[in-house]
Parts: structure tokens; sequence; C-alpha cells
């Protein structure tokens, strides 16, 4: 086999079967899935057993988020690809074949992230990767953009875990998911740090996801997923960044937070903004930071680039999409 499917799934019983049967019709074949049951107490389990007897289930003894669930996949499986798929997905006919043809061109590329489109809005794109700025906020490429849009292969920041293909000989080199992120940015951590290393990500156009979106948490913002959101952002810019760069980077971040808490505060969420950006400040000594590596310094020098080019453009999209909208 070339290319294990990891899937984590709490309760999500209800999206298992429009997923499996949409992976039965490959037209690639060479692949096995793997499902990762975070201890739901929707009957998941049960229903994969009786449904689906041919499909190997891990099954946690209880929910430790989405970093620690495909860990335990990427770490089970033993073909010389993974491809983390959202349950709460269905994917195009040629969606395998497509990512495994991307990832072979270079054994510098560490991921490629898929064309994913909005399940009930199918006319537009729900992320074509990610892009991660100079005022710590992780883009979703594309969102909520025409889905004729992003028609070219393309180098991206990171992909997005929802639906990508990984190299897995490179985690024992970088390392895996970081388990304390339990959801949420732990894919941009790791893309960056794949970055660090000098690895690539990549963007595939024909590789068509179709992602109904915010499948476990419920929806697109609430306590727990702001929360969560506020504080692992703490934890990424420390963790990747050396002491020098966030020392250059400060005042931007800075500004990048206050403008999210203000955004938050408009919108109902301000405290949790708050609590989860306090915590992550007050457990940054608990995280592992990245070894800076004098040989890695070109590497730190592409990535503040490219994150000065990532805000500029993203604030020139952000103002055209305001001034387009009037």
């Amino acid at each position: 086999m070339e290319v294990t499917i990891v899937i984590p799934n709490y309760n999500g019983k209800h999206f298992m079967k429009p997923c499996l049967d949409s992976l039965a019709c490959q037209t690639f074949t060479d692949f096995k899935v793997l499902v990762v049951d975070n201890a739901s107490t929707d009957g998941s389990h049960d229903y994969m057993k009786e449904h689906y007897p041919d499909i190997e289930v891990i099954a946690l003894d209880k929910n430790y988020g989405f970093s620690r669930a495909v860990n335990e996949g990427i770490r089970h499986a033993d073909t010389p690809y993974v491809i983390l798929l959202n349950n709460d997905t269905t994917v195009d006919a040629h969606y395998v074949g497509e990512l495994v043809r991307a990832i072979r061109r270079s054994p510098r590329i560490f991921s490629v992230s898929s064309k994913m489109v909005q399940m009930y809005h199918p006319d537009l794109i729900d992320s074509a990767g990610d892009l991660y700025t100079l005022i710590g906020w992780g883009i979703c490429r594309g969102s909520g953009r025409p889905v004729t849009n992003y028609k070219e292969p393309s180098v991206i920041f990171t992909a997005c875990a929802g639906a990508a293909i990984y190299r897995r000989s490179v985690f024992d080199k970088i390392g895996y998911f970081d388990e304390n992120h339990f959801a949420y940015l732990e894919d941009i951590d790791i893309g960056y740090r794949a970055r660090i290393y000098g690895y690539r990500n990549i963007y595939s156009p024909t590789a068509l996801v179709y992602h109904v979106g915010s499948g476990t948490s419920g929806s697109k913002y609430n306590s727990f997923k702001v929360k969560l959101s506020a504080r692992n952002s703490v934890w990424l810019n420390y963790k990747n960044m050396p002491f020098l760069q966030l020392l250059l980077n400060i005042l931007p971040l800075a500004a990048g937070y206050c403008i999210k808490y203000l955004f938050f505060l408009k919108t109902g969420f301000g405290k949790d903004y708050r609590e989860g950006i306090s915590e992550g400040l007050q457990t940054l000594k608990k995280q592992k930071k990245v070894p800076f590596r004098f040989l890695h310094l070109p590497n730190y020098f592409m990535i503040e680039l490219e994150l000065i080019i990532n805000t500029f453009s993203y604030a020139r999209d952000w103002f055209t999409r305001k001034l387009f909208r009037k």
C-alpha cells in the first residue's frame, strides 16, 4: 500500500457513510482507510463494526482532540504517505490519485493541500491551503471565493489538515502534530515547522473535496473554538519563532491580537479570546520550541519575507472585498 487515509472521528457517525462511500469510488486504489475514534458517544464505533467491518478502527479511551487522534493514525500507518481527512467531507473520484501525483514530484514536499469546496455552496471555495501573516493570523486561502479561482498548483505556507497528504518519514525528523493544541492551528504549526526544516507545502487544484465545515465543533465561532484558537496562536508563534524574530515581530503581533480581541468583543466572545491569550502566555514555558540551528537561517529569512508578503496581500484583498461590496 502507498497511502493510509486517517479519518479522526468524534460523534460523527452521521458523516461516515458519505465520506467512506466517496473513498470507495476512487480511481487510485492503492490505499487503506483507518478511522481513529475519540471515544465517541453516538455509537460511531458500533456503526463502523456493523457497516464497515473491513475498515480498521482505533478506539481511544477518551476525547484527546484532533492532534492526538491523527498522531495515533500516522504512527500506526506503514505507508510512505498519509492523508488526513475530516469526516464531514466527500471527495472527488480522482482525489487520492491527484494528491499522490503531486507529492511524488519532489522529496522536499512535506504536504499537499487539496481544493476544498463548500458542501452546501459548491460554487464557493472553502480552502485552497493556508497562509500565515506577520500579525499572527492564519488565513484560509480562497475562502468564500468563486470555485473557478485558484486553478493552478502553487506553493502555500501550510496545508489544511482537513484534507491533505503528508510524507510520513518527515514526521520522524520534525516531530508530530502538537498534542497540547488539542485542535485548531495545529496544521499551521506543523507546516511552519516543516518550513523551518526546509520542506515545502504545496496546493493541488485538481484534488477536490467537498466540506461541510465545523462538523465537530458545530459552528464557525463558539466559546470552545475561540479560546483554544487564541491560546494556540500564542504557542504557535513562541515555538516557531526564535527570540530575535519574536522581538522583530512583537509590534505587528500585538496589533494583530488587539484587532482580533476587538472583533471577538463585538461578536460576544471577547472574554473567551482574552482567556485563551492569557492561558497561552501563562503556559509558554511548558511548550517545546523548535531548536534554533544556523543551518536553518536561510529558511527563517524566507519565512519572514513570506509573512510580510502574506500580510500585505491579505490587507489588499480585504480592502478590495470591502470596496467591491460597496
